[in-house]
């Protein structure tokens, strides 16, 4: 038989304030309730209550500011610990990071994606053609990374598309500084899409290596 699991109440409460935060009832950057209006909500005391949002706050899923309040900057465990690594890596690091993910997610995007998942792949990948056509870099930056996150979600493992987009969101600054719509990113992208489109991860994995080398020059 399944061991019967027992938490303490600072356990129980922390576990529903953070389905709060996760069901985006609590959204982020938005202020939680006073600790008056939690405690009768939770019907506990004071102290326990303290040392959930203490719980909260360690591992990054709120901060409390002096004279304001508690606010919640993350939406889980994960991510609020990766943020924190991140800000601690190097560019370089990441971007090697990245590379395997990408690597990776084309692989198994080539044997899991969906008619629908090709479909969002070739709608970010036009996006990306339009964008460089009408000389918006912007647009590009922001397509070229729904391109590369579509590729992951067709990959279907949340944790890859959790790592995923934690470290693009980190390295989107050096993306906006470093690329250029002269350097056509977009003609590699072509191609990495027909060769997932047609199961070829050899194929596939040849172009995450050539749009990475080719980025990695760049910086």
């Amino acid at each position: 038989m399944d061991k019967v699991e027992r938490k303490t109440l600072v356990e129980q409460v922390y576990s529903q304030m953070e389905k709060k935060i996760h069901d985006n009832e609590w959204q982020i950057g938005s202020k939680i309730p006073n600790e008056t209006e939690l405690m009768k909500q939770f019907g506990i005391s004071r102290n326990t209550l303290r040392e959930a949002v203490r719980a909260l706050v360690h591992v990054g899923l709120l901060t409390t500011k002096q004279g304001e309040g508690t606010f919640v900057t993350h939406s889980d465990e994960l991510n609020a610990i990766l943020q924190r690594r991140l800000s601690k890596s190097t560019l370089a690091d990441i971007l090697d990071v990245r590379h395997a993910l990408d690597k990776e997610a084309a692989v198994l995007a080539c044997a899991r994606y969906t008619d629908e998942d090709m479909l969002e792949m070739e709608k970010w990948m036009h996006a990306c053609r339009a964008a460089v056509a009408d000389g918006e870099l912007d647009s590009f930056v922001d397509a070229d990374i729904s391109l590369h996150i579509s590729v992951v979600k067709a990959a279907h493992n949340s944790l890859l598309l959790t790592l995923y987009t934690n470290i693009v969101e980190q390295m989107k600054i050096s993306i906006e500084k470093t690329v250029s719509l002269a350097d056509n990113y977009t003609i590699g992208h072509q191609q990495l899409i027909q060769a997932i489109k047609v199961r070829d991860q050899e194929a596939a994995m040849q172009e995450i290596d050539h749009y990475i080398h080719t980025f990695k020059k760049r910086i």
